[in-house]
């Protein structure tokens, strides 16, 4: 369990990390996010803790369910895409943990399991 959460500690530093990346490269905010960025970054905190699958929860990537607004996924998305070859530069080590956990944490549905779509 503790392992876990540290999983998911290092997810939600994750998706700071690479928003803050995304707005310093386009708004030129450099100390804090812009407004646009702090809710976006606000939203996934929200939905990393409302997840469903909190035991078992797969990356982003690899999960079955779809907790964004169709909005807010294509507004994460572009700051992955645009964030996540940068990481390899300024946060290698946690880039190299969140390709780690996408490979050994995929979801396996249970019974008991509720599928959203």
């Amino acid at each position: 369990m503790s392992s876990q959460l540290d999983r998911l500690k290092r997810e939600r530093h994750t998706i700071q990390v690479m928003t803050e990346i995304y707005c310093h490269g386009h708004h030129q905010n450099r100390d804090k996010l812009c407004a646009d960025c702090h809710d976006l970054f606000t939203y996934a905190m929200k939905r990393i803790d409302k997840c469903p699958l909190q035991a078992d929860k797969p990356t982003c990537a690899q999960c079955p369910v779809h907790c964004y607004k169709r909005d807010m996924r294509e507004k994460i998305r572009f700051v992955m895409r645009y964030s996540g070859p940068r990481m390899l530069v300024y946060h290698p080590i946690l880039t190299i943990l969140h390709y780690r956990d996408e490979i050994t944490k995929k979801h396996t549905p249970r019974s008991n399991d509720k599928a959203r779509t």
